[in-house]
Order: structure tokens, then sequence, then C-alpha cells
């Protein structure tokens, strides 16, 4: 026998043994060991079958040799050409087929197998099953994905003119997670079939239809894509509807980090890469008929409430990074923005690569692709950068050396493409990258609970539900990347100017009388708005917020504090502890003038549904206005507890429980409370409390001893949001959780109204309150057992700055009193304006304000830019300086007053009372502190 039969026989049965092998389905083990034949020295594989025993190739080829007179190793020595890259090894790792290793491997012995396709189909013949089961990334197709193949087959006859009656065979890719895709082998034809998913889908998602019109445009463009060949609408034939287009062979590197491969043919494949998605973003959309593609400009904004819509639709649970984004996101969108053909999805694994060169052959999955930002896919596409080698639903390579390996960084990826397009380099490269991996969440969660109902086309899709939390993280991590950015490098072009009043009593009423400003800075242009930098002035804000600021200070000055003496004499009446119908009447003018709801921030509340969608550091300006009255938080909606609650149901409240709780609270129909504080235990320290929520049947039982709840005396309060302990020997920050108690439930006894300085502070008051066997349903439940401390954090929220910028609000009118008072009294002799002392305090009061207030509306800005967590220094240090501060500036008032300024004739006292008690109800100075401290020293390290 001639070695060209011999050769040809070898590599036909060893197909078949590989075949066989890929067949049964079963894995195998691969153990590698060094054999001598012919003096040299070759790798062998062994095949571990689950008992079965697969001859190795030195084995099998050693036999045929000897039966056939051929040179010892001949044929070992062509397997074993070209190492890890060599046609064995490839065929082995499934990246060619059974006739590119035929025709490969035939070459290296110098003599071409005749006829592979031929050698093959007889083989297929004489086994009784297709060889074809060797196509790259293919597996039987999965039970829950089977199409209807008769249908199918009658639909490809007409579609190509086929007339054979030869058997339609059907394999799925195991690539890809959305769309399931087959491979299909009819007559001589080569094809690929990709359809919708079965089931109730989330809308918009699965869009096969924008697949292939865009790949069916972009083949005229120079764009590397599939052959599309028809698509089919008729959910009659498959199912669902699909298109169809030519199979094109090629490798898939599924692993970015280029296993076996040079380093420079690594860095080939990451330029060829980049080159393509230039090309891609280089199309002009009018000229290929795809102008109506997508909107033109807006394409982030639309994206961050696309995917948080489609990860709402598919939530199975809360994820507080999330959580976070979701907030986040909406305040940080790029100025400027581009608008070009763009995939959506573009990662080397979405790219079938040239077997011999190193190009692309085509770009698959468009199912994302629309018109839009083409920053959104440079960075979608160094998503494995960033992610570690054992992620198992997208390998990444941040744990190796990209120098060693060849691989371009992210960086230099980046600089790559800017070069080719000719575009400078963006700066806020990490919105794009925390964008890219929130929306890398939502899609991996959608996946997810597709998985659960069986509709998700990947076996590993169930695999997901542990993922998209570790992915939202990675997002996060980059969001407060791009805040620090933000933050540190914006350069500050705002008005250094601030407008603020002086009162003069009038027939017992303070109401203002003159305005001053401090300014040398003309007024800024509405470019430098809140978003864009720290605005330290209402008139730097933008022209919406400065409007409605403007709008609030007049009705302050026509509603507000004409009426305070009314109320003041009401909370000292007999009728006390009933509401006075005088803020009843001007919360109805507060709503009618658009002045309601204004705390809740635009990062809680994106779509506006609820609030005026005001940034943190917008709100700290009018919060401060409405400080300066004590009434004013009440008459607009916007104080405590009510703030923290509503924003609590906003945040972690289920549709059912917003219905019930949030809009009543909302519309100002009723009133809430918080009980957390217990007298046996410091409650600085949240893990203290040990008031019990137990299960019994289908409710939770509610046993504790509580006070210092804020409102609960209230005739108005329906609402008590409780935080007790589910599970005592849970880890120490799972134990609480928090629940919705509606106030009319038997079992809580108001022990006593408590007194701050001897004042009640009604109607609400602070409450000592006995919670025995108290039953709430456990849909009251808020997020689920053991999620209350994640759940107090989060209330505290932006109402961590809104008593601090109230504070500054008390201290502006503290000090503009203190100014009238000293230039109207005279005192041993002259003017108390003219005594040094009282210039001195007037003095130290300014500077003191003007310090709390720029540290606090930084800590606002810091929370918009970067979140709470990255500004909890900040916050700590306001909870630390405003209240003191207060302190200080009322007293010097009081004393400026003298007695007078003890009396209730003045807001003075009462100004005093409510910051030294802020000092105790935002934590005691002493927690402050340590957590800067503890925070400055982890710093210095």
């Amino acid at each position: 026998m001639c070695i060209r039969s011999c050769f040809q026989s070898f590599c036909l049965q060893w197909v078949w043994r590989t075949a066989f092998l890929k067949h049964t389905q079963r894995r195998h083990q691969v153990a590698h060991r060094w054999t001598h034949l012919g003096g040299s020295t070759y790798r062998a594989v062994i095949f571990d079958m689950g008992g079965v025993l697969i001859p190795s190739p030195g084995r099998v080829a050693a036999e045929w040799e000897i039966q056939n007179h051929i040179p010892s190793g001949t044929i070992l020595k062509a397997l074993m050409e070209g190492g890890e890259n060599g046609p064995w090894m490839r065929f082995m790792r499934a990246e060619i087929t059974a006739e590119n290793f035929l025709r490969e491997f035939g070459r290296l012995c110098s003599e071409m197998v005749n006829d592979p396709e031929t050698a093959v189909k007889e083989l297929e013949a004489l086994l009784g099953f297709t060889l074809s089961i060797g196509v790259p990334n293919t597996r039987p197709v999965r039970k829950t994905m089977e199409i209807p193949k008769d249908s199918l087959e009658k639909y490809l006859k007409d579609l190509l003119g086929i007339q054979t009656t030869g058997p339609l065979e059907l394999l799925q890719f195991d690539h890809g997670q959305s769309n399931p895709t087959y491979y299909i082998r009819l007559a001589n034809r080569d094809l690929v079939l990709r359809k919708k998913p079965p089931g109730t889908l989330l809308p918009s998602a699965h869009a096969i239809e924008r697949e292939f019109r865009i790949m069916k445009a972009l083949a005229n463009a120079g764009v590397p894509v599939p052959n599309v060949l028809d698509l089919c609408e008729d959910s009659s034939v498959i199912g669902t509807p699909f298109y169809v287009m030519e199979y094109c062979p090629g490798l898939i590197y599924k692993d970015p980090s280029l296993p076996g491969l040079e380093p420079s043919q690594r860095r080939a494949i990451y330029t060829a890469m980049n080159t393509v998605l230039c090309k891609i973003h280089s199309v002009d959309p009018q000229a290929v008929g795809l102008e109506d593609y997508g909107k033109q400009g807006d394409y982030i904004p639309r994206q961050v409430q696309t995917w948080i819509k489609q990860y709402r639709a598919s939530e199975t649970s809360t994820i507080s990074a999330m959580e976070r984004l979701i907030e986040w996101l909406p305040l940080h969108f790029p100025y400027q923005q581009r608008t070009t053909v763009v995939h959506g999805d573009f990662r080397l694994d979405n790219l079938l690569f040239h077997s011999e060169k190193l190009e692309v052959l085509a770009v698959l999955d468009w199912e994302l692709s629309t018109l839009g930002d083409p920053f959104a896919d440079v960075a979608y596409s160094c998503l494995a950068h960033y992610l570690p080698s054992s992620f198992p639903m997208l390998r990444g390579f941040n744990d190796c050396d990209l120098t060693q390996l060849g691989i371009p960084t992210a960086e230099e990826y980046f600089r790559m493409y800017c070069l080719r397009m000719g575009l400078p380099p963006t700066e806020n490269w990490n919105f794009y990258m925390a964008f890219s991996f929130f929306r890398l969440a939502a899609i991996l969660q959608g996946v997810y609970k597709r998985s659960l109902t069986g509709q998700a086309s990947s076996a590993n899709a169930e695999q997901t539900g542990k993922l998209t939390e570790f992915v939202s993280n990675l997002a996060w991590d980059f969001a407060v990347k791009e805040g620090f950015r933000v933050f540190k490098e914006m350069p500050i072009k705002n008005p250094l100017t601030r407008s603020f009043h002086t009162w003069a009593r009038t027939q017992s009423q303070w109401i203002p009388t003159g305005t001053r400003s401090y300014s040398s800075i003309p007024e800024a242009s509405p470019v430098h708005t809140s978003k864009g930098g720290l605005v330290i002035s209402p008139e730097g804000l933008s022209s919406p917020v400065r409007e409605l600021y403007h709008r609030l200070k007049h009705f302050m000055e026509q509603h507000v504090y004409p009426a305070e003496t009314e109320l003041q004499s009401h909370q000292t009446s007999a009728a006390r502890w009933s509401p006075s119908p005088l803020i009843e009447d001007l919360k109805e003018k507060a709503k009618a003038e658009g002045l309601w709801n204004l705390f809740l921030p635009l990062e809680a509340d994106p779509e506006k549904k609820y609030g005026a969608g005001l940034t943190n550091m917008e709100y700290a300006h009018l919060c401060e206005l409405m400080g300066t009255s004590l009434y004013a938080p009440e008459i607009c909606n916007c104080s405590a507890p009510d703030t923290g609650n509503m924003e609590l149901l906003v945040r972690y409240g289920t549709e059912a429980q917003k219905a019930r709780w949030l809009i009543p609270l909302l519309e100002g129909k009723a009133r809430s409370c918080f009980a957390m504080t217990e007298p046996k235990v410091a409650s600085s320290d949240a893990t203290n409390i040990e008031a019990s929520i137990r299960e019994e049947d289908n409710f939770y039982v509610i046993n504790g001893h509580k006070w210092w709840i804020t409102g609960i005396l209230d005739p108005r309060c329906q609402l008590c949001v409780f935080m007790g302990k589910t599970d005592p020997h849970a880890p120490r920050h799972q134990q609480q959780s928090v629940l919705l108690v509606p106030m009319d439930t038997p079992g809580i006894k108001i022990i006593r109204p408590l007194t701050v300085y001897g004042l009640e502070d009604a109607p609400g008051g602070h409450g000592e309150v006995q919670f025995e066997h108290v039953r709430v349903p456990k849909e009251n439940m808020v997020l689920g057992p053991g999620r209350g401390f994640e759940i107090a954090q989060g209330r505290l929220g932006p109402g961590r700055i809104h008593h601090c910028m109230r504070l500054i609000g008390f201290s502006e009118r503290a000090l503009a009193l203190m100014k009238a008072r000293v230039k109207s009294r005279v005192a041993f002799g002259k003017a108390l304006v003219e005594q040094g002392t009282m210039l001195a305090d007037i003095a130290q009061s300014r500077v003191e304000i003007e310090q709390a207030r720029l540290l606090v509306l930084k800590a606002a800005h810091l929370m918009d830019l970067a979140g709470n967590k990255a500004a909890a220094l900040d916050i700590a240090m306001i909870k630390m300086i405003a209240p003191s501060m207060a302190s200080r500036v009322i007293d010097r008032a009081i004393q400026a007053f003298g007695a007078a300024g003890l009396s209730s004739d003045y807001p003075l006292a009462q100004f005093f009372t409510w910051a030294r008690a802020l000092r105790f109800a935002d934590g005691p100075d002493e927690v402050h502190q340590a957590t800067v401290a503890k925070l400055e020293l982890k710093h210095s390290a």
C-alpha cells in the first residue's frame, strides 16, 4: 500500500475515533506523556472515556506504519507539527473542521488527500451518523430549544430551490446567550439559522429583524458580515421569527487571553479587532439606508433607561450596586456624544477570524445594534480587560500579565481606536466602563431570569444568578472613579455670590426688609450648572432650579414668615396636639406653587415620578432656604421623618407597599415615623437594637421598647417604619429587618411624650412606645429578613445632608436677626454694633457659616458624582461641624438679644434647641469623629 493510501486510511480512522468520542457526549480527560519514536520525542495523547480507553495517536500511528511499511514516526511527526497551533491540536480544540484537518494534515505529510469531503461522506455512511458534529462550537440541540425540522426543511428547499431529498442536519451553537442559533446542513449547503427564543420576551429584546436588516446593509459598506439570505417573520414555520444566513467557517476565540498563540499574534488579533470596529463606526448611515435605524443623539440616556427597564423586568432580588448605579448613571451622562452605527455587543468572541490569516471574516451577533455613541462600543470591547480569567460566562484576563501576553492594555486599545478615527481621547472613559458593566449585569440578570423558565439558550445560564452582583460591583467601582475624576479635575467657574436676608420686627412678625449680596463675579453662564460643577450660590444654579429657588423665597416671604407667630402660638395652646389648620392651608398653597416634595433626589427618582428631580446639591440650596423657618419644611412636605421614609419606599418598597403608603405620604394626606432608638441600648450603633421580630404563620410578631420616635404622636401618623431583629444569630449586620407597621395595629402603646429642653414639638412630638405582640402581615417586610441595616443606611441617603443644610438656614437667620438687633440697641452710651465684641462675633459667625456651607455643598456634590459611599468622609465631617457651628452662631445671636433671646418671641431659642438636639439625632459627635479619624488614617496608610 502506498503512503498516501495508508495516510488516508489512518486519518479517516482517527477522525472516526474523534467523532465517536464526541458523539458519546462524554468529557474526555487528556493526559500528556512523552514517547520516544524513531529516536525522537513526541507527545502522545490518551483519552479516558469512562473506562473505555481510546488508543493514543502514537499507538495507532505505529501500528499503521508497521503494517504498511512506512518509515517509523512519519505520521506522528505530522501530528505534532506546529505544536499547540498545529492542525491536530486545533482539530482537538474544535477550532477547525474535519475537512480542514485532513487538508492541512495531508499537506504536512507532503501528499494531499485526494477528496477529503468524499472520504468523510463514505465514513459517515459506514458509521450511520454524521461527522458534522465536529462543526466548531456546536452541540446537539438542547431539549428546550428543539425546532420542527420538517417545516424548516420545506421552507429552506423553497427558499434555496433545492430538489434533493437528503436529510436536514441540525446542530445548536453553544455560543451566545440571547437568540438561539443553529447550524444547518441541507444537500450541499451549510447554513446558520438565528431565531427569537420561545416564551414571553422582554420589550424590544431579541430583535432578530434588526440584525437581518443591518447585516444586509453593512455588507455593501465593506464591513465583514455574514451573507444573510432571508428573514422569516412567520412564526408558524418553527415557532418564532428567524433569519437564515450562509455558514462562514473560521475561528472564534472564546478565551480573550488567546492561549497557545505568540505575543505578536495576540497583538495582531486585537489590532484587527480594533480596525474592524473603526470600520463599523466610519459607515455613513444615510449612505447605506440606515438613517432611521435609531434616534439621533441622547443614545446613552436612552440606553440607561432601556437597561434599567430590562433589569427591573428580570429582577429576582435587590442588588445594592445595581440600585446605586440606577441612581448614579442618569446624573453623569457625557456632554458630547457622536452618533454612528454601533454594534452594541462588540467583543472578541463575536468576531469570526480567518483560520490561517489574522483577519476578521465576519462580525456576528448584531442584536443590540443601533445608531449611537461609538465610545460605548469601544468600552464594551474592553470588558475582558477587567474580568478575571475564572469568570465563567465571559472570560477575562485582568489577572494576567498583558505585557507578557502581548495584548494591548485597555488604555492602549482606546488610544489605538482614537488615533485611527482621528479623535481626541474622551475624558470620561470610566463612565463608559461603568455603563458597559451595568449593561452586562442587566443582560446577565435577563439570562438568569430566562433560565428559571427554561428559555435561555445557554446551558450555563443559571450560573449568571451569582454573577450579576459581581459585575454590578465592577460597574460601581468605575462609577466611583468617574465621580472622583470629575470632582477633582473640574475647574471652579461658578459665581462666588450668595443672597441672604435681614429681618426686622414689624407688628410682632419677622419679615424680610432688605437683601444684601456679596459678589465680585458676574452671574454664571447657563453652561456651569450644578451637574457640571460645585455651585456655591443659588445664582449659579441652572435656570429651572434657580427659578424654583426664587419662587420658594417669594413664598417664604409672602406666606411662611408672616404666619410664624400664629403657628408658634398654636404649638403652646391647648389644641397643640391637633394639626394647625393654618399649616394645612399653607400646604395647599405650596402644592399649588409647585413647591412640594422637593427633597427626593434625582438619583432615586430619575423619571421624576414622585418629586422635583433635583440633585443633592440643587436641593441643598433650597433646603437651606426652608431651614430659615421651623415650619417651612413641613409646609413643603419636606420634613423628617417623612422624607426618609418616603425615600425608603421609593428605593426598596414593592409596588403594593408604594400604593398603600408612599402615595398618601407624597400627597400629604398621611404622616409617618421611624422606630429604631431604644432606651436600654446605645442606639447610635443600630446593630445593638433588641426589639424582636419573629415569624408566626403568615405574620411577623413584634415585641420591643422604643423611644424618641419623632412624629408618632401626630394624629395623621398612619405608618411606623419599625426596625427589629429577626435572627440574633446571623452575622452582625444581617440580624435586623424593617417592617411597615400600620399605626392602628393592636399592641402599639404610647407610654408618654418626650420633651427636648422642655419643648414638646407638638403635634408630632417624640414618643416613648411599647410594642407588645404586634402582628404584621408578612408582605409588610421591606426587601426581606436580614436587610434592615442595609435599608437603614440607604434611608439616610441624601437625608444625611438635609439636617445640615437646615442648620445653615437656622444660622443665616440667626445672624441676620443679630445684625438687625445690634444696629437698633444702645448700651453704655453707644450702639451695640460699635462694641468690639459684637463686631468680632458677627465676623466669626460669618466665617463659620461659610466654612460649614462649603463643606456641606462639597459633600452633596460628591454624593451626586460618586455616590453616598464615596462621600462617607465628607458626610461624617459635616455631621461633626454643622450642629456645633449652628449652636455657636445661634448662641451669639441670643447673647446679642439678651433675655429676649431666651423667649418665644423670637425663633432663636427653638433654633438653639434643635441644633443641640441634632448632635444626637444625626448620631453623636464621637461617632462621626471616629469615622473621620479612621478614614483619615486609612487614607494616610
